[in-house]
């Protein structure tokens, strides 16, 4: 079996990490970002930054079963893995636990303490839900082998008479039917089948619909603070989307394109920001993910890139996400990768706007400090009146971004904020470290591999590999890695090629990510046609719909490639006369590699630290949310 890493690591006093070629042993917590360690090889102590360190692979001497990428598994399996998640999560949050707490934990699952105890070491090891899948020999728990029409009868009753007011019993469904089936003259689901249907259900939602939802609301503990659950750093994180303020120019000619969508997420404890994502798309749930893995990931080399001064000591996995109700913040990849790193992922109620009153009010204090940058278009046409947003239109989307990162880094963080009486910065210190009167949380883990956890947010395929390689929305894609799963056959079906996981950057479909079973890693495999030219899914998009309307009956991959060559041709002629060519210009992959290159360090305009104060949203009190429960 392949000796796996964990999917985050802690640093801790004792440990042995590497940091580049070298090996270390860790003797002193420095900082929240730092610590002393000693060679190895030489016995001479260095100080490190904690988010430059990997785990020592030598320390991992206990095999861990292969794992699967999460798209892969069946919903029926997930739902397992999930409850034996819930079952072993009391006793990962008591570190005092014993014996007996374990025997009534399991006494209240149905299980036994051993399984209780074998579930806790496993996901201990591995570090993250999936491993508790169960791997038992046979038939694929989550294969279902009714027919359609069987199928569909048992989802019609549940939805029907299981998840209503009326809260009837199980025994009532099977009833029911089979009744419905001697009507459509097909054969019934044996009982059991149709238990096992009923038992994968949601408990929450099911407790919900079932007219339980003061119960389910019980079934957490009672969460007290000026916001519910933030009680301590990376408790709760609010994301949210806003167009910015503000017109950029494209790259190349500096010429108006429009307004960038701007994503940013922020811990409601502490009020640092832990994480954003800015582009000229819509959003979309590629939009929250690329926010979420850039929050749990360090960014010392993100700053590097951006050619930003400064430091921004936040990674690691929250506990809960709030977001809003908009489509964006729904979906498989995006559910199923909070799954896996354990992240609580909740909407907020309707009706109820306050609740994601901190990053709507992180939204105002970037919008108060946009307009002060040219090409701002200010909130309203009153205060627009005599100054063309267009005409003063400076900044590209990279420079902005730097922009944003700089006064986020360097002024949000550092400042002090109102409500808390201390920065940021220093709040969420003391949230870590502690301090002689407060306890602190500790470090948070860093992810082993920040690759994986970006692609665990990304959007998956699911592919048979053929002789010609890979193929996605008729574009082909190939490497020799791919030559041992040729036309291989599903281990349950001989009859039915064997399907594999592939995830897929939006930015750049030259390449996709293969999941490689044997190597358990992701490979990266390019076109097929190496020598054809970058492209994003957005240009894609913009090409079939293109083809479609101009009647082409005959699409292969030569006509799509075709297409794009005469779209970029015609978007460059007209990239001087219009903003939607300019705009479309920005989304080609080449584009955003020149945007993407390392830059000088950008300045702020001057300012004083008491005009920021008082343009800062966060100056007006905040009303608390004593009437809102929050599971954890």
């Amino acid at each position: 079996m392949n000796i796996l890493p964990k999917a985050f690591f802690t640093a801790e006093p004792g440990m042995i990490v590497r940091s580049g070629s070298r090996k270390y042993r860790i003797t002193h917590m420095v900082s929240i970002d730092s610590v002393f360690a000693v060679d190895l090889l030489t016995n001479e102590s260095a100080r490190l930054r904690i988010d430059s360190l990997l785990p020592n692979e030598s320390d991992n001497d206990e095999p861990v079963t292969k794992s699967k990428d999460l798209a892969q598994f069946s919903d029926e399996d997930w739902a397992k893995a999930q409850l034996r998640f819930q079952a072993i999560k009391p006793l990962l949050e008591n570190p005092l636990r014993s014996r007996a707490d374990a025997e009534a934990i399991a006494t209240q699952h149905g299980v036994h303490a051993s399984t209780l105890y074998k579930w806790l070491k496993t996901y201990q090891e591995a570090g993250h839900v999936s491993a508790l899948v169960s791997t038992k020999r046979g038939r694929r728990s989550g294969v279902k082998l009714l027919t359609e029409e069987q199928e569909k009868l048992v989802e019609t009753v549940i939805e029907d008479e299981y998840l209503t007011g009326q809260r009837n019993k199980p025994q009532h469904i099977v009833e029911e039917v089979e009744r419905r089936a001697r009507l459509a003259k097909i054969t019934a689901p044996h009982p059991n089948t149709i238990r096992n249907r009923i038992n994968a259900l949601s408990i929450r939602d099911a407790m919900n619909r079932r007219g339980h939802k003061e119960i389910a609301r019980n079934l957490y503990e009672p969460i007290r603070g000026a916001f519910p659950g933030a009680d301590f750093p990376l408790s709760v994180v609010q994301i949210d989307h806003t167009p910015a303020d503000i017109i950029l120019v494209d790259e190349v000619h500096r010429r108006p394109i429009g307004r960038p969508w701007l994503t940013l997420a922020i811990d409601t404890w502490s009020r640092m920001v832990v994480g954003l994502y800015i582009t000229f798309e819509k959003p979309s749930s590629t939009s929250v993910g690329m926010c979420v893995s850039h929050a749990i990931c360090p960014k010392r080399e993100y700053l590097a890139r951006l050619g930003v001064a400064g430091d921004w000591p936040v990674w690691g996995v929250m506990d809960v996400i709030h977001v809003d109700n908009a489509k964006e913040f729904r979906g498989a990849v995006l559910e199923r990768g909070c799954d896996e790193y354990s992240i609580d992922l909740q909407w907020r109620p309707p009706a109820r706007p306050h609740y994601g009153g901190h990053i709507e009010r992180l939204m105002g204090t970037m919008a108060n400090q946009i307009r002060k940058w040219p090409g701002a278009t200010f909130s309203n046409t009153a205060e627009r009146k005599g100054y063309d947003s267009e005409a003063q239109a400076a900044l590209t989307l990279s420079e902005f971004e730097r922009l944003v990162v700089d006064f986020i880094v360097n002024v949000y963080h550092q400042r002090k904020h109102a409500e808390l009486g201390m920065p940021p910065r220093r709040k969420w210190e003391l949230g870590i470290l502690g301090d002689a009167n407060t306890r602190g949380k500790g470090i948070p883990p860093v992810p082993a591999d920040p690759v994986k956890l970006q692609l665990d947010f990304m959007p998956f395929f699911e592919r048979s590999v053929q002789q010609y390689g890979i193929q996605i929305d008729l574009i082909n894609y190939y490497d020799p890695v791919l030559n041992p799963y040729i036309n291989s056959t599903d281990a349950d079906d001989e009859r039915k090629r064997q399907k594999y996981v592939i995830r897929r950057d939006p930015r750049d479909i030259s390449k996709i990510y293969f999941w490689d079973v044997q190597s358990q890693a992701y490979v990266t495999i390019p076109y097929r046609d190496i020598g054809r030219p970058a492209m994003s899914a957005w240009e894609l998009k913009e090409i079939q719909r293109q083809l479609r309307e101009e009647g082409e009956k005959s699409v292969d991959e030569n006509t799509i490639f075709e297409a794009l060559g005469r779209m970029r041709t015609l978007v460059e002629s007209a990239i001087q006369k219009t903003k939607a060519a300019r705009r479309q210009a920005t989304r080609n992959p080449a584009v955003l590699k020149v945007a993407d290159k390392p830059r000088a360090p950008v300045a702020l305009p001057e300012q004083s630290s008491s005009a920021w104060i008082e343009d800062d949203p966060f100056a007006q009190p905040i009303v608390p949310f004593e009437d809102i429960a929050v599971s954890r």
